[in-house]
């Protein structure tokens, strides 16, 4: 599933570059054999959350992660667009696929 989640974002955001930002697109360049453009690290770290303490803990880090100063992508959790905060804090979910972790 994350390799699935990592290849999609990767060519919706490289065709986007390409159409609105080429100049940016030419950072991501690598020299590879099987790739022209490298936008995510080779091996994400992946968490496997064993308990629903940890999962709430890893919930916590991301939907607090676009507030920190060194971000500041917004002023609450629930503001920042791509976060599910607002799913699990508002129970609005504008994505339309979410699902409760503990479902």
């Amino acid at each position: 599933m994350q390799r699935d989640f990592l290849k999609y974002t990767a060519q919706q955001i490289k065709y986007d570059l390409s159409e609105h930002h080429p100049a940016v697109l030419e950072r991501f360049q690598v020299n590879a054999k099987d790739r022209k453009y490298q936008l995510w690290e080779r091996n994400p770290l992946s968490i496997y959350c064993y308990s629903i303490s940890v999962t709430e803990q890893k919930l916590e880090y991301i939907h607090h992660n676009p507030i920190q100063e060194r971000w500041q992508l917004a002023a609450l959790p629930e503001e920042y667009a791509y976060s599910s905060a607002g799913f699990y804090q508002e129970n609005k979910d504008l994505f339309g696929f979410l699902t409760h972790y503990r479902d």
